[in-house]
């Protein structure tokens, strides 16, 4: 049989098609479930964790849903009897035929049993019609001329709308059996106990900060922050490296692709810059000497060397400035996805851009939703997220430089949403700058036993750091000494023998 003319072409006649279709509802299943309800209000407790009103195709559905929902959470009973008064003096039933529609509801009733499965059929079909008007939206948008988002923001955008969905109110959670928490909790300590060192987690390559910490482990955000030319990127991305080492040894040892891959976001430095700094580090070669080619064959054999091994390290590099939340998370959750993924670090977050869409009323507020971001991050993906991060001015007025909690910019949110926080801080750094001069002095014996006086406190301090941790849920507080040698911007531990016998 000959298909009709329509005069429209093949594109249009599949946009006509597509316009005429029904938006995903089961409107048999919701009377079934409010049959249910009205039945026999336990029906409740096998949807009340994920369903509510808003996710019902038909209107009067969801509102005689949460007039339900509503009495039962007070502890009262939801049935025709106790719902009529307030039913006929409302309109809530008026589009669906009134009072008499309950008659309807208790004939299409189902089993207690049987509640859970409706519930999420419900669940299911408003997800449906959630996921249509985001491909609406996002099309609409493509098709605008005058729009204010850029291709790449809009994509951001609706990633975030997707996400946002994702994350709504009626995905997997609930109660964990305390059975079952300590069953965690015994693995954990299990491994610890059989593990060299004591590192329960993913390792930092500083032997006293994971004797203190554990190492990194998953879920949480570590803010590290210092005040410029304190080595926060160097100390990071030492930390990145470490980690990235132990599970390409692990990998290795087992004969297997490594279990995950760290990730680092660098916003200020390009991945050529802090690839170089790695290579700067391992080699030995100052990285000063390498920008001006000011090495020798043998640095050099020894550069190429060293780059071939750290090849394979399972370590990738972003370095999107102002990067936004939406875009690093989907990003992240992308790589665990194909590679794995056991560390992110952050460099550094007041950097970041929030979520698009978003427009915060303040810096304050859009850092707020930065740190929650990445606290989200770790918890959803399961894995540590360091974020370095500034500090306030207020440092430097003072006498003693070492910082402080409320030295964090905007630092509120960021110290409430951590788990941990650490600074890292370099009396060298000061005390250099504090070098007396001979003109300061009236005489050459003053200034030379100013001179001495100096250069005693200089060898104290000297290639010495400290990574004062602040604040950790998890365990104490207190200050790691390491060793900082500033021509290779490379941390260390300070000691080359600990108690443990071992030699780092």
């Amino acid at each position: 049989m000959a298909q009709a003319d329509t005069g429209l072409t093949a594109t249009e006649d599949s946009s006509l098609s597509l316009t005429l279709r029904h938006p995903p509802a089961n409107i048999e299943a919701e009377q079934a479930l409010l049959g249910a309800l009205l039945t026999n209000n336990r029906a409740y407790d096998r949807v009340s964790d994920f369903l509510s009103g808003m996710h019902f195709a038909n209107q009067a559905n969801g509102r005689l849903f949460d007039i339900i929902a509503r009495r039962i959470e007070s502890g009262q009973l939801a049935d025709p009897v106790t719902l009529r008064a307030e039913l006929v003096n409302s309109d809530v039933l008026e589009p669906v035929g009134g009072i008499a529609y309950m008659g309807k509801l208790l004939t299409s009733m189902v089993g207690i049993i049987n509640a859970g499965d409706y519930g999420r059929t419900i669940y299911d079909a408003w997800i449906r019609r959630q996921l249509i008007d985001i491909g609406e939206e996002v099309v609409n948008k493509a098709f605008g001329k005058s729009s204010s988002l850029s291709g790449p923001d809009q994509i951001a955008a609706g990633e975030e709308a997707l996400f946002r969905l994702a994350t709504e109110k009626g995905q997997d959670g609930g109660f964990v059996e305390f059975g079952r928490a300590l069953t965690d909790a015994i693995v954990t300590a299990e491994k610890a106990f059989q593990n060299e060192g004591h590192v329960t987690g993913l390792t930092s390559g500083l032997v006293d900060f994971d004797k203190k910490t554990g190492g990194f482990h998953p879920s949480d955000l570590l803010i590290l922050a210092g005040r410029p030319a304190m080595g926060k990127t160097a100390l990071a991305t030492k930390m990145a490296f470490s980690a990235a080492s132990s599970l390409l040894e692990e990998a290795e040892a087992t004969g297997a692709k490594p279990k995950g891959t760290v990730a680092i976001f660098s916003l200020e430095m390009s991945a050529e810059q802090l690839a170089t700094r790695i290579l700067s580090e391992q080699a030995q070669v100052s990285g000063e000497r390498l920008r001006r080619g000011d090495i020798r064959q043998k640095e050099f054999d020894s550069f190429v060397r060293v780059s071939q091994k750290l090849a394979r390290l399972p370590m990738v590099i972003d370095d999107t400035p102002a990067i936004s939340l939406s875009a690093m998370r989907t990003r992240c959750r992308r790589l665990k996805r194909t590679k794995g993924l056991s560390l992110i670090v952050v460099d550094y977050l007041q950097l970041m851009r929030p979520s698009v869409g978003t427009k915060p009323e303040s810096r304050v507020l859009e850092i707020s939703m930065i740190t929650q971001g990445l606290k989200a991050i770790a918890k959803e993906l399961e894995v540590p997220v360091i974020a370095l991060s500034q500090l306030s001015r207020q440092v430097e007025s003072r006498e003693d430089k070492r910082p402080m909690l409320s030295d964090l910019r905007e630092s509120g949110s960021i110290e409430q949403d951590a788990d941990a926080v650490m600074f890292v801080y370099r009396d060298e750094y000061y005390l250099q700058q504090r070098m007396p001069k001979e003109v300061s002095f009236d005489s050459k014996e003053k200034y030379s036993m100013a001179l001495d006086d100096w250069q005693h406190k200089m060898s104290l301090v000297h290639n010495k750091a400290e990574l004062i941790l602040e604040k950790q849920r998890h365990g104490p507080t207190g200050t790691v000494h390491l060793f900082f040698e500033g021509e290779y911007t490379r941390f260390g531990n300070l000691d080359e023998i600990h108690d443990d016998g071992h030699h780092y």
